[in-house]
């Protein structure tokens, strides 16, 4: 089987993505403007079907903003989204979007049962009526991610992994076929982060498509099959075994990473 090959930007501009028939979701010349000056800039991806994709990038570099603008949470100056094939404002109901935890406020008055069954409302419409076996499905989502004891609870009750994990399960609820998650690992426990990753790898091996804005990278060639790298630009992509180097590392992150943090990371591939 051919490997997609890895494209890194030359200085003089970005260069061209490659196209991807398995692509589940498709970015082409996405531009985000905060003020004058671009938070991400005339960027063409091709997450494929079936696999994890991580987004990484330094602080600032447009990785969120990437992953808000392809939904439409903010606006875009430019650019062409599509999801399978078709245009993302047809086919929103394939789509679980898990937001930064820091975003959600916490204090509003509901329960972890209550916020896992929100993300069945697209299929019963606002008014329509949950039904015992709906609940029994939210209730099945939360015993995913180890909190189905707590489906009672007040969820600013509940510690920050365990947000996250409820925040999850109201994403697998949707039953999507891609799911997009902002950071999901940040400020959670190891135990937490063990269980996002089971269930996140669950979810590949069902098939679907898993696209993560990530912060570690000494984690990136464990959970993930794919890597997207930005700096405002695209800088590279492809798969994480040949697009994740100290190249590709060193123009994605200006040289702010210390060359025996590449060293650490290439190590781990000849591990």
């Amino acid at each position: 089987m051919t490997e997609p090959s890895v494209t890194l930007a030359a200085s003089g501009g970005q260069a061209a993505a490659p196209a991807r028939p398995d692509a589940a979701l498709s970015l082409r010349g996405l531009t985000v403007s905060y003020g004058e000056k671009p938070a991400v800039f005339s960027v063409d991806a091709a997450f494929p079907a079936g696999e994890m994709t991580a987004i990484i990038g330094p602080n600032g570099a447009g990785k969120s903003t990437l992953l808000k603008a392809a939904l439409g949470v903010i606006p875009r100056l430019s650019g062409e989204v599509s999801v399978f094939g078709q245009p993302i404002e047809t086919v929103r109901g394939r789509i679980a979007y898990v937001p930064q935890r820091a975003s959600v406020d916490w204090d509003f008055p509901t329960t972890v049962i209550d916020v896992v069954m929100m993300g069945l409302y697209r299929q019963v419409g606002l008014l329509g009526r949950l039904t015992g076996a709906l609940k029994a499905r939210a209730l099945s989502c939360l015993d995913r991610v180890g909190m189905a004891s707590f489906a009672d609870r007040q969820i600013g009750q509940l510690s920050g992994g365990q947000q996250q994990r409820v925040f999850l399960a109201r994403a697998l609820a949707q039953d999507a076929d891609l799911y997009l998650l902002d950071e999901p690992f940040a400020g959670v426990d190891a135990a937490t982060e063990r269980a996002i990753i089971d269930v996140l790898k669950a979810l590949k091996a069902e098939g679907k498509a898993v696209v993560c804005v990530h912060h570690d990278l000494a984690t990136v060639r464990d959970y993930f099959d794919n890597v997207f790298m930005i700096n405002v630009r695209r800088i590279a992509e492809g798969p994480v075994r040949t697009t994740f180097n100290g190249e590709t590392l060193n123009a994605t992150y200006g040289g702010r990473l210390a060359a025996t943090h590449i060293d650490q990371l290439n190590l781990v591939e000849g591990a």
